[in-house]
């Protein structure tokens, strides 16, 4: 049976996407949604753009943009440098690039420029990086921006009382536009969870893989859950984000 299962930050860790993939049993005949934050972390930020790339030519797969990817996408097609990127994983995505061509650079220019900024599934499930702010739904949002830069919607959902039920009064507005959200964007380790972590109707998929966490996969219709190991320990020599 066909799955559409979703994919939190992988932040350059390719060997725990391999592992991952392998653990969930991915077949081509699955739907591959991804969050974004591709890049910006682990050693392997290139080649994971590279894998995903050729993993598009067998799997069905939606590639969100994170807001990692922006500044990446900026840096590798302008030149743009942000200090903040810098200090928070922008060098090691630069190091990774070193080694590559510039033909295989514009390859990953256009593949940044391809992501999108959300995605919906029969009107009923968003998948976002980040969030939006809107109150009438993503389609109206005024700039992309929140769509891999806004946390309000997550921290909106933490603060939710879990006995205020969509229709009540009191119940946000953005959150009753969908039956379920998935995001990614702020690790759920921030929380003291390991695993992704539903508030509200959120479903938080980014367990900390910049950091000390794992790399998470969900199965977006029965809910079940893979993970890789701590992602620092497949790179020892490394210091991640950290």
């Amino acid at each position: 049976m066909n799955r559409t299962l979703v994919i939190g930050d992988i932040h350059g860790g390719l060997k725990a996407l391999v592992q991952l993939l392998e653990r969930a049993k991915v077949t081509p005949d699955d739907e591959l949604i991804f969050l974004g934050d591709y890049v910006d972390g682990w050693s392997d930020s290139a080649n994971v753009v590279s894998y995903l790339i050729e993993l598009a030519k067998q799997n069905t797969c939606i590639f969100l943009r994170g807001n990692h990817d922006d500044l990446t996408h900026k840096w590798l097609k302008d030149g743009e440098l942000n200090d903040q990127w810098l200090q928070h994983g922008g060098q090691t995505s630069i190091d990774a690039y070193r080694k590559f061509s510039k033909e295989e650079k514009e390859k990953h220019t256009a593949f940044f420029e391809e992501m999108v900024n959300y995605y919906i599934i029969k009107e009923e499930k968003l998948f976002v990086h980040a969030g939006f702010t809107n109150q009438k739904g993503p389609t109206q949002e005024y700039t992309p921006i929140p769509f891999y830069w806004d946390r309000t919607l997550w921290e909106m959902a933490l603060c939710i009382d879990p006995a205020l039920q969509p229709g009540d009064i009191g119940y946000p507005k953005r959150l009753e536009l969908f039956k379920e959200i998935f995001i990614g964007h702020t690790p759920v380790t921030r929380v003291g969870r390991d695993k992704p972590f539903k508030a509200a109707n959120v479903y938080n998929l980014d367990t900390g893989a910049a950091f000390k966490g794992k790399l998470s996969l969900m199965d977006v219709n029965s809910k079940e859950v893979y993970q890789s190991d701590e992602v620092w320990t497949l790179y020892p020599e490394e210091n991640g984000r950290n």
